[in-house]
């Protein structure tokens, strides 16, 4: 049996690109970039060797894209007649029996002609590749079959070419084209969507700026549903809550469901002993989640079959039951009769709550990311793209710190964009952005922690002191930086970041544009030295840039946007946590882990110690658990006594929820109980507990 975080013979055949790949860049809507990227990433593959012909390609006379085009072979079109009048259209016999390994095929939701071989684009897209061809297609979200019908509604008239959504389940890649409503208006008095003369009417339907708004965020919900890598369950990006006893599972789910969206994770929700009810399965329906069958022997507090990172379950003997063995994901233990908080009206207590408030007061400058998965996504170049598009409109544009990272596309990008001066130690000279006052400046690395000496610590602050001034950024950041997703991306891909900055700077963003890419072309980009230098690729491959850690970071980075544009925010789950630690210095990753949590939630953290009289912790160790906690802006507390269970029990108010790390082995048939088991017989009323990093 495979291993699960090892790629099989032919999934690593594919990847290779023996094998056919469909790949479908889907966008949210008519001029989000389908095209350039298609012709773009065909020229790639022409580069590395492989055999690429357009078998259908819609330039629409554009310059840019005429040029891309022009480097790669087409398939002859073919003739049809109908009515009298004959038009051109994809040949798919001519492709078929081309040498061509790899067909760019566009705008795969039109409808063919009378004679052709099928009825639509996109199955001539599956006889391509049953026929050992890959495909590179594309088309708009707006003609998927789930989509169509909200979408009619947005548009408001109907969306004729549909597309099934077991076509993009079946593709072996989907990447999301995203792009910010801002750029499409741009694009489209322009001319470079529609005519000239039909911009207005378009700017009024289709366009208009909640509809695309709109647009995309069912282009983000599709993808982040297609996206199920398969790895370990500890990995997935799952939370999974487990209804048993006769209980009203409304206030239980709304609970959880506040926790998943806290964690970025999707809800699905098993009923044991018990057939849901209308009223249940609404229920979970309300909170995002859907129902899923009870997994083998979960009835049995054996989590081996349950595919998710999280699980919670209701107080009793389920609990129990999963506590007698070790846990390899976290395990919330939760009181089902216990009511869902309301949120104050006191708003958020993020790092820059005042910036929030000063931005409606003063001129400040527009923040727009660029968000990615990984490095070598494409962040910097697409901020470059835009940043030439903008100086095409006039715009006063300068870069104050590109990292090209050697990479000869990036650098050729940048050229002809304005390049202030670095400070001698390579540090970005924001009094040098401030003197020359740009309308838009480029600064890459949003996270990078400054050198020692720097006015400020990180770049971060330096761009909100260029936005306060009125200045424009743009910018570039990886998930993996985002500080609420230290433990969600340590848990995925064993990898502890250190060079964090707060989530909540998604939400001070006016902008955040996603840069999908998917796992294999991301290890075709690290194998040709577009990422890293030859010395590293090897060691890249076979850890971090492993399949089953990009596809994770992929997903994860969806959740969160989705998260961050979310206009209304579920209240927490409970008021505060309290965090129990042993005389431990593993305990500080407890500590850190919970800090995170509490600020994502926006609540407060209790860390605790409980000693034994006369077995004080070593006054060295205390030090560094009482220093990482107030530096997670927590509280600390030292009690002692001879119940420590009791003691954390007693110190939890009714809305807090008790956390301590589950036992690292089994619990041995006569051994004493776990220390988690002694708090549920001391009568917590709901705990957390943590699986051992």
């Amino acid at each position: 049996m495979d291993r699960v975080d090892r790629p099989s013979a032919q999934a690593l055949l594919a990847e290779l690109g023996y094998e056919p790949r469909l790949t479908i860049y889907l966008a949210s809507a008519t001029g989000a970039g389908k095209t350039h990227r298609i012709l773009s990433d065909a020229l790639f593959q022409m580069n590395a060797g492989r055999r690429v012909a357009i078998g259908w390609i819609e330039t629409k006379g554009r310059p840019d894209l005429d040029e891309l085009a022009a480097g790669i072979p087409r398939i002859p079109p073919r003739v049809f007649d109908t009515s009298g009048a004959t038009f051109e259209d994809f040949d798919l016999e001519a492709a078929i029996a081309s040498n061509a390994e790899t067909i760019v095929l566009d705008e795969l939701a039109h409808a063919n002609p009378e004679g052709a071989p099928h009825a639509k684009r996109w199955q001539d897209a599956l006889a391509l590749r049953a026929a050992g061809k890959s495909v590179l297609g594309a088309f708009n979200v707006q003609h998927l079959e789930t989509v169509a019908p909200v979408a009619e509604r947005i548009i408001g008239h109907p969306i004729r070419e549909i597309v099934p959504i077991s076509f993009l389940r079946d593709a072996d890649g989907v990447i999301a084209l995203d792009v910010s409503v801002a750029v499409l208006e741009s694009r489209l008095r322009s001319g470079r969507i529609v005519r000239i003369d039909d911009v207005d009417r378009a700017a009024m339907g289709l366009f208009k700026p909640q509809n695309l708004q709109l647009l995309r965020e069912l282009l983000l919900r599709t993808v982040d549903s297609l996206t199920v890598p398969v790895i370990s369950p500890a990995k997935t990006s799952t939370a999974l809550a487990i209804v048993a006893g006769d209980i009203d599972p409304k206030p239980y789910l709304r609970r959880l469901g506040a926790l998943a969206e806290a964690l970025d994770l999707a809800l699905e929700v098993t009923f044991i002993d018990r057939k849901p009810s209308a009223e249940a399965i609404e229920a979970v329906r309300s909170g995002d989640g859907v129902v899923i069958a009870l997994p083998p022997n979960l009835s049995k507090g054996d989590l081996t079959a349950v595919r998710a990172a999280f699980v919670s379950v209701p107080t009793g003997e389920m609990a129990t039951k999963i506590l007698a063995r070790p846990l390899d994901r976290d395990l919330y233990i939760v009181d089902p009769l216990r009511l869902p908080l309301t949120r104050a009206d006191g708003g958020a207590r993020h790092p820059y709550g005042q910036t929030t408030g000063d931005r409606l007061r003063i001129g400040y400058g527009r923040l727009t990311i660029y968000l990615g998965s990984i490095a070598g996504s494409g962040k910097t170049f697409a901020m470059l793209d835009r940043a030439h598009s903008l100086m095409e409109e006039g715009v006063d544009v300068v870069g104050a710190l590109i990292e090209t990272h050697g990479r000869l596309d990036t650098a050729a990008k940048a050229a002809g964009i304005e390049l202030l001066p670095r400070l001698p130690n390579g540090e970005l000279d924001r009094d040098a952005v401030l003197r020359r006052k740009p309308g838009v400046v480029l600064i890459d690395e949003l996270a990078h922690s400054n050198a020692p000496g720097s006015t400020y610590p990180k770049r971060y602050d330096d761009v909100i002191n260029i936005l306060r001034d009125g200045i424009s950024v743009m910018t570039t950041l990886n998930v993996q930086h985002l500080e609420g997703l230290g433990d969600a991306v340590e848990r995925l891909t064993g990898l502890h970041v250190r060079e964090t900055l707060p989530d909540s700077i998604l939400e001070l963003a006016d902008d955040v544009i996603f840069i999908d890419v998917t796992p294999d072309v991301l290890r075709e980009r690290l194998r040709a030295g577009k990422i890293y230098p030859p010395e590293r690729i090897d060691a890249a491959l076979s850890n971090f840039f492993r399949a089953e850690n990009l596809a994770a970071l992929r997903e994860l980075t969806v959740r969160e946007l989705m998260h961050a544009r979310g206009e209304r925010r579920a209240a927490p789950p409970f008021s505060r946590i309290v965090l129990g630690v042993a005389a431990r210095e593993r305990d500080v990753l407890l500590i850190e882990r919970m800090a995170r949590l509490a600020a994502r939630l926006d609540i407060d953290l209790l860390v605790m110690h409980v000693s034994l009289a006369g077995k004080e912790p070593p006054p060295a160790l205390l030090e560094t658990l009482v220093k990482t906690t107030r530096a997670g802006k927590g509280k600390w507390r030292l009690e002692v006594n001879s119940d420590p269970a009791a003691a954390l029990v007693a110190a939890a108010t009714d809305l807090d929820v008790l956390v301590v790390e589950s036992p690292r082995v089994k619990q041995r048939l006569f051994g004493p109980a776990s220390f988690a088991v002694k708090m549920i017989r001391a009568g917590v009323r709901e705990l957390l507990v943590l699986a051992p990093r």
